[in-house]
This record gives structure tokens, sequence and C-alpha cells, in this order.
């Protein structure tokens, strides 16, 4: 099912692919909505936009580590466009705005990224981490932008949290969906399970950089893709009828996020799941839907999916529809839709290499057999190569259709976190799969 609302920026359009049919009793549905964001030949001005970006300058971000976050940091501000509102933080136990040297942010231009240049080569290592801080800082600077700017922000750390869980997570919580922040760690001593928690409280994304002299490409890159989003704060809103249940709303492309308990009403019976800000692409959700079972032969509207962005009319904004019909075709019922299988596997791939590499680190290692294999499986029938050339520095592949492997004895730091940091980033159905939005 394709639906798409013209004249606007961006143009999105909404698709529906699922297997709408169900057994007797069924009250199962499952469908992957994909919403696509399109650029439009008369998009109007370009967005407002503001951009942070905090550099860890804890103690252990000595030498060659903090020359090559400067010179990021110089590469981030380079790449804003004229008149971004933009600061830079520096992180430790607490968190100081370095530039601009006044309250609040300053817009970009020749002379301020110059100053801010100036302001960041005189950064020097000490202290701890506290990444909450930084976290409310880079909000405070957000806080007095009206709605419809798009918020962003970047943060580098070579290593783990110093606070206290009871002092992070509110902070986490607190900041949740406000404004975007894509975490990067430098290094081998960071935890990839903190700079994820940051990262999807924040709609960003999470990624390793072994050398630091990538850093400052790393960073022009996000920073340019910031600059290329077209529009903020953008909802998933989803309508479901009486007696149904969102059981799960997960982000499945281009990369995996739950976002099932961020759900805040909207009406009676919808609710709005926060996305971020949007540029020209493609995202993907697996939506599971609990419905009231149905009599043979009837069908039902199961739930309706719309993009909102904030301030706009929702009347006025395109859906698609997630269908349920009842039928006594047990082999029509039992069909799995090609498009939601690939994206079901690739989150089932996710997990394993997860749960794969904690048992690994515990020392569980018939667990961490098993799991690592049934990845390297999923991965070989997905056509997931990026996932199965990264595992293969994890395990020893004897059989990739079986996912018999065996556990490599010496495997560094580096290409562990580095699959760790890679499994929640997805592929796209492969060609030879069924048209999408066929039934």
């Amino acid at each position: 099912m394709n639906a798409r609302a013209p004249g606007r920026a961006p143009d999105f359009a909404v698709r529906v692919d699922q297997n709408p049919w169900l057994a007797p009793g069924g009250t199962e549905v499952h469908a992957i909505v994909q919403v696509t964001a399109h650029p439009t030949a008369d998009s109007g001005p370009v967005p407002p936009a503001a951009e942070v970006v905090v550099v860890d300058t804890s103690g252990s971000m000595h030498g060659e580590k903090l020359s090559a976050a400067k010179r990021a940091a110089r590469a981030a501000v380079d790449a804003l466009r004229n008149g971004v509102e933009f600061a830079v933080v520096a992180g430790r136990d607490t968190a100081r705005v370095v530039y601009p040297a006044t309250t609040g942010l300053a817009p970009a231009s020749p002379r301020t990224r110059a100053e801010a240049h100036a302001a960041v080569d005189g950064l020097t290592a000490a202290g701890g981490t506290r990444m909450g801080a930084w976290l409310r800082t880079a909000g405070a600077l957000f806080e007095p932008l009206g709605p419809g700017v798009l918020k962003h922000a970047i943060l580098l750390t070579d290593g783990r949290n110093n606070e206290r869980p009871d002092t992070f997570d509110p902070v986490l919580a607190e900041h949740a969906g406000r404004f975007v922040c894509d975490c990067r760690g430098v290094g081998t001593d960071w935890h990839v399970g903190e700079l994820r928690r940051v990262a999807e409280a924040l709609l960003g994304g999470v990624g390793i950089i072994t050398d630091p002299e990538r850093l400052a490409e790393d960073f022009r890159a996000m920073a340019r893709a910031a600059m290329d989003k077209a529009v903020a704060d953008v909802a998933l809103r989803l309508w479901t009828p009486r007696g149904a249940s969102v059981a799960a709303l997960v982000q499945v492309a281009p990369s995996v996020h739950d976002l099932t308990a961020r759900r805040t009403a909207s009406g009676r019976l919808s609710g709005d799941y926060p996305t971020g800000s949007w540029g020209a692409e493609t995202r993907a959700y697996h939506l599971h839907l609990r419905v009231p079972t149905g009599a043979t032969g009837r069908r039902m509207r199961a739930g309706r999916v719309r993009p909102v962005p904030a301030g706009t009319d929702a009347s006025h904004t395109v859906c698609g529809d997630v269908l349920a019909a009842w039928t006594a075709d047990y082999d029509r019922a039992a069909r799995t839709d090609p498009v939601v299988a690939h994206y079901t596997g690739r989150t089932e791939l996710a997990r394993a290499v997860q749960e794969g590499l904690h048992a690994r680190r515990q020392g569980e290692n018939d667990s961490a057999t098993e799991r690592l294999g049934h990845a390297v499986a999923l991965a070989h029938a997905s056509g997931n190569d990026a996932t199965a050339a990264l595992l293969d520095r994890v395990v020893e592949v004897v059989d990739a259709a079986t996912g018999t492997v065996r556990l490599r004895p010496a495997v560094s730091r580096a290409d562990e976190m580095t699959l760790d940091t890679h499994s929640t980033r997805t592929v796209p159905t492969r060609g030879g799969d069924r048209e999408p939005g066929a039934v």
C-alpha cells in the first residue's frame, strides 16, 4: 500500500508492507511501515538550525587524542552554513561552554568560526567524565530555541561515565527527544552500551573511531548531515481502533531503535512517537499490533500511521493503513510478508550479536558460540555482508548457512566494539524481494 502527500517540504510518502490475513482466532498483526521524505521542487527557506559540539576534555584525553579532537571540532564548525547557531562545550567533571564567551549560541560566520577555532585550540585535558553534566549544558543551550529549529549535538568521549545511575538516568529522561545527539567513542576504553543509551534517548547514532586521525572526517560528515535536514521534530502518529493495542513500534532502518515506550498521547485513540529531524531519506518501522479477533471474512483497519511535523495540521498529512482480515485459508494466513521477514530478521540479528558479545565478555563460551553462530546464519541468509565480515573477526566460521562457528581465542577490543556499534545498523531489502507494497 502506497500513499503520498503532494506539495509540502519535505514531501512525505508512506508505504505499508504486510500480510493482513489472520487465521480464525488470530489477533497478532505485523507490518513494516516505510516513511520517505522526498525533496520538493519548491522547498521554501532553509530551516533554522543549531549545533552544539561536545568534546571530552577529561584527563584521559591527552596527547594525540586531544589534538585529533581539536581538529575534529574545528572541522565540524567549518561545516556549518552561515547563520547556524552553534557552541562548543568542553566536558569533564563539569561542562564549560568554551565558545561563545557570551551566554547562549553564536551565529556561524567567518569571524565566529575563527574565534571558535582559537577557543578550541586552548582546550586542555584534566578531570573526570560526567556525561550528564555535558548533556544538561547542551540542553540549556538549545532550550531558548523555538519549535521547528533543527537541534543537533555531537558528543565525543574516550572513557566511561563516572556518574551514578540515579544521577545520569534522570538527565536522559529529561532531555529525551528534545534534540538529536550523535555519539562517538574514540579508542577502546569507553563503553558501547553507555553511548548507545544516550544515542537512543536522543534519537542519534553511535560509532567507534579507532584511529584518531579519522575524527575530523567523521565530525565533518556528521555536521554536514545535520545541515541537510529539512524539517525538525517529526512525530510518527499511530491511531488504533477501540480494543486494539500496540505491542511494539521499532525503527528497523537505517538503524534499530525501540520507540515503544516513547509514546505520548495525541488523542483518544492515538499516540505520537518521536523520530527527530528529517532530510531526504527513508526510515522503516516494525509495527506489532494486537486486535480483537474477528469472524471469518471480516476486514478491519488495525492501525493508521502518519508522519506529523511539529506545528502542522495532522489531517493534511499523508498516512498509511495497517489492515487485518480473517480467513479460513490457513496457508494464506501463514505466509510471511518478505519485507516483514527481512526486517524482523535484522532486529533478531542485532539482538543475537549483542547477546553473543555480552556472553563472551562474561566467559559464557557456549552461550556466546550459540548466539554469535545464530548471528552468522542470519547475516548469511539476508546477504548482510558488512556484518558478516565483522563477525568473522570474532568467530571462525565453519558453515555460515547453519551458523556453525568457533570462538576466536584472541579478539581485539576494537574489533569487538566495532561489531557491537555496527549491530544496530540495517541494510535495505534485496533486489530479489517482491515489489514492496504488494499483498
